[in-house]
């Protein structure tokens, strides 16, 4: 009884002191995990679903194509900082949909996780509008066809402002505006126009190349980039990227059990440096995949110059059940069940069709032409050949001047007998041999060396004054000397920092040299890569370009610069619009700066390349006479000393 009554006085004891330090802890202490507001919430999960205009671009397309639309519009201003705008004449929303859309993981596309297996349409998650609206001005016109009117939600920070009843034609209008206003740190952190404007590009051409059966209109700052009717997957093509698309583009098709193959590969001759032309597609869903890109280069192997990127345009078609989409925010990555199978019959298609067209070379010199079946003898039934005899043939009916070869004697085994005509005649080969040899021996007399001739090491005569002489290294650094020991210079290093010099010099005070073309040369190139380079004429001109014609698909250059070849001026300006389709680089401080370090990049003289003695003294002597002649345009050394006491250092014992 004693022991339980302790017990009990000590559980009330540290009762006591338990509630006592309770009541002297601060209140805000008793609970640390709260709850977040559904406007922070949403704001929190915009960060990954709304990077930049681009990713709002790409989820209202989406969202339009899954509203079975067949026209849809988009509109932007200010590379999608001030207004995105999606119009389709889809099926609509009705009012209860029409306010659901905004809530977080509220969609139309699965209802249970199994149905992540079997999804056939864009979103799913739920989640874009909600993100959308947390940090934008949304505005939604929406109306089904069944009902007389729509309705019309303003939003404001996932705040409702305004929901009201109006007269709309069919289908949903979206319009953000005002985009990350709320997020001031996030709107700072977007790049410029240009490269927003890229990126939004980029998303509408993966939309509208998925689904060419629908009318695509693209509108920037009130003009019309893109105009796309209805057509097949290559007329698609060659509408979004214009030029000479069609001309390049080999079809690719195969049909197996695993996957289905449709699209279009380009030429070996077409390839570019940049990669702004390749596109994979699983069931019309654009992907990125350096797994599948490899199989492609690898069909190419052998057919592409060092650096040179092939352009494809690719429809894999997949059991839903066999691919897993949810795997990145974005949905761009899908993971495959068999990706070895895939790998291998994406690479055995594209190298039957290089090779069905003629587009890879075939390495048989034995190779028979006529024996070749051509490809529409598949379709053919196969018939049965027909025998013909000849009835007045007889095998035993003989010549005499066939009998006479042959010898009728039975005792002997061989039965044929060489006539006497061919020994004589290979007897009259050697007639006259004999006499031939020694009338060369007559003929011919011998002279031997009456004196042996020896030479000394060192000769009686004045030593030559020795002459400093540039000399090439593995055809990648030039070797010379110099008073205190020899210099090794980096010859593609020193080269860019030559002309790096030289062009930004041109550009700053508008003196180029340009050498004219006796023929113009015309060059093609994409929509977007067109707004580029006339944004940067100016500066090209600046270096001795001259633009006689620029249209909408092509620039006709009739004047180049005087270090520049005809056959570089197309390399020239790819490298330039790779390197400067994301802006200014952080190592540049100008755009004259960039184009500058792009060409020198280009025209450099390249690692591998020999140079007369003449070219390498003009490489050394140009490379001491820049301005900073110690490092190239990217900050590595151009060349390295090594004195005669380090020589002496390395045969020291």
């Amino acid at each position: 009884m004693i022991v339980e009554s302790k017990q009990t006085d000590i559980k009330s004891l540290n009762l006591y002191r338990f509630k006592k330090n309770k009541q002297k802890k601060s209140p805000l202490m008793s609970s640390v995990i709260q709850l977040l507001p559904d406007h922070v919430a949403n704001q929190i999960a915009a960060g990954e679903v709304v990077q930049r205009p681009a990713s709002v671009v790409k989820e209202l397309l989406e969202n339009a194509v899954d509203a079975k639309a067949t026209d849809i519009k988009l509109i932007i201003k200010d590379a999608g900082k001030s207004l995105v705008q999606v119009i389709d004449n889809g099926l609509g929303m009705s009012v209860t949909d029409a306010r659901l859309c905004f809530e977080r993981h509220a969609t139309s596309k699965i209802r249970q996780a199994e149905d992540l297996f079997a999804l056939h349409t864009k979103g799913f998650r739920g989640e874009a509008l909600a993100s959308i609206a947390a940090i934008a001005h949304v505005e939604m016109k929406t109306r089904q066809d069944q009902e007389e009117l729509g309705h019309h939600i303003i939003m404001e920070g996932s705040k409702l402002v305004s929901q009201e009843l109006s007269v709309l034609p069919k289908g949903t209008s979206f319009a953000i505006k005002n985009l990350f206003y709320n997020i001031p740190a996030r709107r700072n952190f977007l790049k410029s126009d240009l490269v927003e404007h890229r990126h939004i590009v980029d998303e509408f051409q993966r939309v509208a190349l998925a689904h060419p059966n629908i009318y695509f209109t693209f509108y920037h700052n009130g003009s019309e980039l893109f105009n796309l009717p209805p057509s097949n997957s290559r007329q698609r093509i060659v509408n979004i990227f214009s030029g000479k698309t069609n001309e390049k583009l080999v079809p690719v098709t195969e049909t197996t059990e695993i996957v289905t193959i449709q699209g279009f590969v380009s030429k070996p001759e077409f390839a570019k440096k940049s990669r702004n032309e390749q596109f994979f597609f699983v069931n019309n869903r654009y992907i990125k995949s350096g797994y599948l890109h490899h199989a492609v280069t690898a069909a190419y192997d052998g057919l592409l110059k060092d650096g040179s990127q092939p352009s494809y345009f690719l429809f894999l078609d997949v059991p839903p059940h066999s691919i897993d989409i949810n795997i990145h925010p974005t949905k761009t990555e899908i993971k495959f069940d068999d990706e070895h199978a895939l790998y291998a019959i994406l690479r055995s298609s594209i190298k039957h069709s290089l090779g069905q067209f003629n587009v890879a070379p075939i390495l048989d010199f034995d190779r028979d032409a006529n024996l070749d079946t051509p490809y529409d003898y598949k379709n053919k039934d196969s018939a049965f050949p027909t025998i013909q005899v000849d009835d007045s043939f007889n095998p035993f009916a003989l010549g005499q001047k066939e009998s006479a070869s042959f010898s009728s004697s039975s005792s002997s085994n061989s039965s044929f007998r060489m006539p006497t005509k061919v020994a004589a005649s290979w007897e009259s080969l050697y007639v006259g041999l004999n006499t031939a040899v020694d009338d060369f021996s007559e003929n011919v007399e011998m002279e031997m060396e009456s004196e042996t001739v020896t030479s000394s090491l060192f000769e009686d005569q004045d030593i030559q004054k020795v002459v400093n002489k540039t000399y090439q290294l593995h055809k990648k650094y030039i070797v010379n000397p110099i008073k205190s020991g020899m210099v090794i210079v980096d010859q593609q290093r020193a080269h860019q920092r030559v002309l790096y010099e030289q062009f930004l010099s041109n550009m700053t005070i508008h003196r180029a040299l340009s050498q004219q073309l006796l023929f113009p040369l015309r060059l093609f190139f994409s929509l977007n890569e067109m707004h580029l380079i006339a944004e940067l004429k100016e500066a090209l001109v600046n270096t001795g370009f001259i633009f006689e014609e620029t249209d909408d698909e092509f620039v006709q250059i009739s004047g180049i610069p005087v270090n520049v070849t005809e056959s570089e001026v197309s390399i020239l300006l790819e490298q330039l619009l790779n390197d400067l389709q994301d802006g200014i680089p952080e190592n540049s401080f100008s755009q004259n700066d960039s184009i500058a370090k792009s060409m020198a990049k280009s025209l450099a003289v390249k690692t591998g390349s020999y140079l007369t003695e003449k070219e390498q003294e003009n490489l050394v002597n140009g490379l001491f006479a820049c301005k900073d002649p110690n490092v190239s345009p990217f900050q590595k050394p151009t060349f390295i000393t090594i004195s005669v006491e380090d020589l002496d250092k390395k045969f020291a014992l």
